[in-house]
């Protein structure tokens, strides 16, 4: 199919396959990421960070640190520039982490409690190493575990839902799950730290950074130091990852500070080990499941109990028990997210917030549900397939579970799986395969964007967009050009400038979606201005657009995207090694822009779900509050050795009411994931393991003799 413009045809771009627009900068070198960019007259911040969890600074030793070599300042909570902790952004209230020095309490080991800036990121390092700070150290208490004193559910958040009477609902079901699972606290561990640089230039403040949203960042910085929001400019122009770590953190504040304070460029990286106490991290949970049904397999009640941490100073739930709302329907239906408050760094969204440890746990449940009601997996999810929201009783834009399960059924060989554990054998190998279902929410939030028409007959397309790895840039190009009737390569993408306006962050799996709608707009408003004839000026014509109306006039629906994951395990049982043979995950994720792109996000989620299920586990010593090994030696994520051949495919899924039919696919990839390894792990082995990850110890210690419990 082609479209034309004029006498030339056009073949769309939004569904082929296109390499990234700056993958040449990448594999070069030439692209710069926030720590490379160079200023001049830079200086260099390096944090401090507690030792201790609980407490107050008595004393900062400033003075021998000051008369280092290269040393200019030694920012704390006695010197400070003031900021205003009480603003309401974008995501509410801001964690008091990120309003720097303004308290000598310490709620946490790694706390932030000093910025050491020099010439030389050697000599600040240097300095920040040998500053003393002094310590009043109080009891902490870091111990998670299930419903412990202070457990709560959150007001105000809908962390609660019930429909029914569950127990009358178990005590009539014919078959009965009723199992504890848990996942471990895991961290983002992106490639490229957090980083940026903060100057004055003309009366504004800039800053250059590494975020997944240069508005956000401008805007909270802005009411954080009392600013007008004109008056600070944020840019992020390439993202080593992000996957929901990089929004506003102490860094961008320190440089800010600094620079304030020095009337200089000052740059701040966090370490890695500084990452993993500031930037933070998914909470460990603790999930009880109760599913009764019929003999058939026919959910009566259904019952899904999440506990997460938070800490003492601001709150954050990880909504695990959310991911069955909008999948499994009963009479009886309850669902509650609890958190509790402890002596730790607050946690933050990671990609699939909720979803990804809650399928775990319900994935897995429905499992042991189908090996009890003597079903096959898939046809006891085909069984239980609602008609609308089981919570909000909403249609459903579109759902196409069913279907991915039979496409990727067809695809794995899953007839020829005979369902009895712990039978299929090589040599020492136990051979085991699993499923699961996937879904994350797919929604859509105002964003701004203007499209120029050059004279040179290119088209210039600005929208505070930011890529974090996804390939949005590329996708974004390919959508303008189709809206345009043009080649992509007519196309110049400038995203991530907070100057470009207001536009969702990348994050939830709505970016792209967000921005298309906002681009498209914006193109199809130019085209009309250019049928009006008159010419372009020399300064180029601009269209601009604002989603905001056509949005919020959308009909309130269950949107998500969906998917089935599909995963073969080889165990050893002399040693209790899993190995992850193959995996499949077929998804139904809207229309797909990019095959190419597209496949890598949804590859990359599932090696997130394999590494999640067999590596991922951040220890804390109690005894003094902090992570045993903080880096990437001590915190195991799968490397390459460990990921096996991994197929992806989708089934046609357009969202008929989004302009370009995009749902979203950032997040959708590791949904379940997880829970088809174990499941895996379970038909090889006949053992259920509820509590990840998967070690081989853990292996050893259950067994690997059918009907054996991974809860040893």
């Amino acid at each position: 199919m082609t479209t034309t413009t004029g006498t030339a045809a056009v073949t769309p771009s939004v569904g082929a396959a296109h390499t990234r627009v700056e993958g040449r900068e990448k594999v070069t070198g030439a692209a710069r990421y926030a720590g490379e960019i160079p200023f001049a007259d830079l200086a260099h911040g390096w944090l401090v960070v507690s030792t201790i969890a609980r407490g107050r600074i008595l004393a900062v030793e400033t003075e021998p640190v000051e008369a280092m070599p290269g040393v200019l300042t030694v920012l704390h909570h006695g010197n400070a520039p003031q900021v205003d902790g009480s603003y309401v952004g974008l995501l509410g209230k801001p964690d008091p982490t990120i309003t720097l020095f303004q308290t000598d309490r310490v709620p946490f080991v790694g706390w932030p409690v000093a910025l050491v800036v020099a010439e030389t990121p050697e000599q600040a390092r240097e300095a920040a190493e040998a500053l003393v700070v002094r310590y009043d150290e109080e009891p902490h208490d870091i111990a998670f575990s299930a419903g412990r004193p202070g457990t709560y559910v959150p007001e105000g958040s809908q962390a609660e839902t019930a429909k029914g009477d569950i127990e009358a609902g178990l005590a009539a079901a014919a078959v009965v799950v009723d199992s504890e699972y848990t996942t471990p606290e895991e961290h983002h561990a992106m490639m490229e730290p957090h980083a940026a640089t903060a100057r004055w230039e003309g009366g504004r403040l800039e800053i250059v950074d590494s975020n997944q949203g240069s508005m956000w960042v401008a805007d909270e910085l802005a009411k954080m130091f009392s600013l007008d929001l004109g008056s600070v400019r944020v840019r992020s122009e390439h993202v080593g990852g992000g996957f929901g770590s990089k929004g506003v953190r102490p860094h961008q504040v320190a440089a800010v500070m600094a620079t304030t304070v020095l009337h200089r460029p000052v740059r701040v990286v966090l370490t890695r080990r500084q990452m993993f106490s500031i930037t933070g991290y998914r909470s460990p949970t603790v999930q009880h499941v109760r599913l009764g049904a019929d003999a058939d397999g026919r959910l009566r009640a259904f019952d899904h109990q999440a506990q997460s941490l938070t800490s003492t100073v601001h709150e954050f739930i990880e909504r695990s028990a959310d991911y069955g709302r909008a999948m499994y329907d009963a009479d009886a239906h309850h669902t509650v997210n609890r958190v509790v408050a402890l002596d730790v760094p607050t946690p933050t969204f990671v990609r699939a917030p909720g979803e990804a440890p809650g399928s775990f746990a319900l994935e897995s449940a429905l499992d042991e549900l189908a090996e009890k009601c003597g079903l096959d997996p898939i046809a006891l999810r085909a069984r239980n397939e609602p008609e609308a929201g089981p919570v909000s009783g909403l249609p459903y834009s579109t759902r196409r579970v069913i279907d991915c399960f039979e496409e990727g059924a067809r695809r794995f060989g899953w007839a020829d799986r005979d369902p009895r554990p712990g039978l299929r054998r090589e040599g020492r190998w136990l051979l085991g395969t699993g499923t699961a279902a996937a879904t994350f929410p797919s929604n859509a939030m105002p964003s701004t964007a203007a499209v120029t028409a050059e004279p040179d007959g290119t088209f210039t397309v600005r929208i505070t967009a930011a890529d974090i790895g996804t390939g949005a840039r590329t996708a974004l190009t390919q959508i303008a050009a189709d809206a345009l009737e043009v080649e992509p390569s007519r196309i110049h993408m400038r995203i991530a400038d907070s100057d470009f306006g207001q536009a969702m962050i990348a994050g939830g799996s709505m970016g792209t979606r967000s921005w298309a709608w906002a681009v498209t707009s914006a193109a199809k408003e130019l085209r009309e201005q250019l049928a009006l004839g008159g010419g372009i000026p020399e300064e180029g014509l601009t269209a601009r657009s604002n989603t905001a109306e056509a949005i919020g006039a959308l009909a309130q629906k269950e949107r998500h995207s969906f998917g089935a994951q599909f995963a073969e395990v080889a165990v050893d049982a002399a040693t209790g090694e899993v190995r992850v043979r193959r995996m499949l995950g077929i998804f139904a994720a809207g229309r797909i822009v990019n095959p190419l792109t597209a496949q890598s996000q949804l590859r990359g989620g599932m090696v997130w779900g394999l590494s999640m299920a067999l590596h991922e586990e951040a220890v804390r010593d109690g005894a003094f509050g902090g992570h045993v090994g903080p880096d990437l030696a001590g915190y195991h994520v799968a490397a390459h050795a460990d990921v096996p051949p991994i197929e992806v495919g989708w089934v046609d899924d357009p969202d008929p009411e989004d302009p370009v039919g995009i749902k979203g696919i950032g997040e959708v990839g590791i949904v379940g994931a997880a829970a088809a390894v174990a499941n895996a792990v379970w038909h090889a082995t006949g053992v259920r393991h509820r509590h990840l990850p998967i070690r081989p110890d853990r292996v050893l210690l259950a067994g690997t003799a059918p009907g054996g419990d991974g809860d040893a």
